[in-house]
């Protein structure tokens, strides 16, 4: 099966994040796999999105582990 790529606009959608903050966790690190084609064209697989968020996996509120930290 074909792993289709998500633009960021799709991505933070997905994920139910906005878009600045995704490209935020793109610069300052901590974000999901991301796939950069040239200069600014930068793509997200579904596997590495369910991945990241995946990691943030928490039982209770007094967790910790946030999404923009789960490297």
């Amino acid at each position: 099966m074909h792993d289709h790529y998500l633009t960021r606009a799709q991505a933070a959608e997905y994920l139910g994040l906005s878009v600045s903050y995704l490209a935020k966790l793109a610069v300052t690190g901590g974000g999901p796999i991301m796939l950069r084609f040239g200069g600014r064209a930068v793509r997200y697989r579904r596997a590495d999105l369910d991945a990241w968020a995946a990691r943030a996996a928490c039982r209770s509120t007094s967790d910790t582990v946030t999404l923009g930290e789960a490297a």
